[in-house]
């Protein structure tokens, strides 16, 4: 069922985190019946999971205080209503919604409603059939562009494609080690090719993710579960990678991608570490470089036109990335697939 208004008063359906570690709980919630300055009201089309909603089911930042709340960071949808102060969206437009900040108000959070009590949101949640979402956390497409992929430019596309442009500065016939094919490795396979790098090699559990990547300009995909990952890499790059870059957020991976970065190569975390590491560091003091990630360092106002444009002129392409869509009713399904790393990008579709 979709968003309906009864006695004045607009419900729509929402997956809650109301106790970490748990399923989330599809319910009806009630919208709030006006915006408040800065504010866009969007129908939301199709919603994107990310490693980061799952973290937040898990609590892995430590005690969730703002239980009970919603989740997601991209999606797309149509904008329904705007509060004072919105110039940059007006109704009818077709939208991105992004976790990273672009132009516009950030106005403060929405306060959802479910049986006289709060439901907290941040700037954007895109788990929910409408969302009262910040003017900086959107970004206007072309009406004819394709709701169902324009997702991906919220988070995957622009955060992977800000690492290999920014982050990286991959070069024209460097090599590049990418660890996870979800997601964002499949576009950071995607725009390293793009760029020409010479050797493209990706790791991941799965074989059915290494080859979509074969697809976007892989030259070498490897299992990780299939003899000692660093001489199989080494076979193919003596010296270690140009770049490494490891969306995995795990420590021994994180590990193995710095110890296979050549010593003036760049070693780039996307993946948010899950705990310590134990790096050789000397290397650092001359031109080896360890960095961490955030986004990509994207804007998206300026980076999501830029993508439309090379899809429009068929020199990128998404459709093959998304791998598995859901409805909303099963979104715990959807979340224990993504969990099993079998996926690529996985999608919620919001309306019936």
């Amino acid at each position: 069922m979709n968003s309906y208004i009864l006695n004045k008063i607009i419900y729509m359906k929402a997956a809650i985190l109301k106790e970490s570690n748990k399923p989330l709980i599809v319910e009806e919630i009630e919208i709030p019946n006006e915006l408040q300055y800065g504010q866009v009201l969007v129908k939301i089309s199709y919603s994107g999971i990310c490693g980061a909603q799952i973290n937040e089911i898990e609590a892995v930042k430590g005690p969730d205080k703002f239980l009970p709340h919603l989740l997601g960071h991209e999606g797309s949808g149509v904008v329904e209503k705007i509060a004072d102060g919105v110039s940059k969206v007006k109704p009818g437009d077709h939208v991105v919604l992004h976790w990273k900040q672009g132009r516009g108000i950030q106005s403060v959070p929405p306060k959802y409603i479910l049986n006289n009590n709060n439901i907290n949101a941040g700037w954007i949640t895109t788990f929910n059939e409408k969302a009262i979402v910040s003017e900086n956390r959107i970004t206007v497409i072309p009406k004819n562009f394709n709701l169902r992929t324009a997702p991906l430019f919220g988070c995957a596309v622009t955060t992977a494609f800000g690492v290999i442009n920014n982050d990286a500065q991959l070069k024209i016939g460097q090599s590049v080690i990418i660890f996870g094919l979800g997601g964002v490795g499949l576009n950071l396979v995607q725009a390293a090719s793009m760029v020409s790098a010479s050797t493209i090699i990706g790791i991941d559990l799965h074989t059915d993710k290494i080859d979509i990547a074969k697809k976007y300009g892989l030259t070498h995909g490897i299992l990780a579960s299939k003899g000692n990952l660093v001489e199989s890499i080494k076979e193919i790059l003596s010296q270690g990678a140009d770049v490494a870059i490891d969306t995995t957020g795990i420590p021994e991976i994180i590990e193995k991608a710095y110890e296979l970065t050549n010593k003036n190569g760049k070693t780039i975390l996307v993946g948010v570490p899950y705990g310590k590491i134990n790096i050789y560091s000397l290397p650092l003091h001359f031109k080896k470089i360890l960095k961490g990630s955030h986004g990509g360092s994207s804007v998206p106002d300026r980076d999501i036109p830029r993508y439309i444009k090379l899809i429009e002129q068929n020199k990128m392409s998404l459709d093959e990335l998304i791998t598995h869509e859901f409805p909303l009713k099963k979104i715990n399904d959807a979340i224990k697939l993504f969990k099993t790393g079998k996926a690529g990008k996985i999608i919620i579709k919001m309306q019936d």
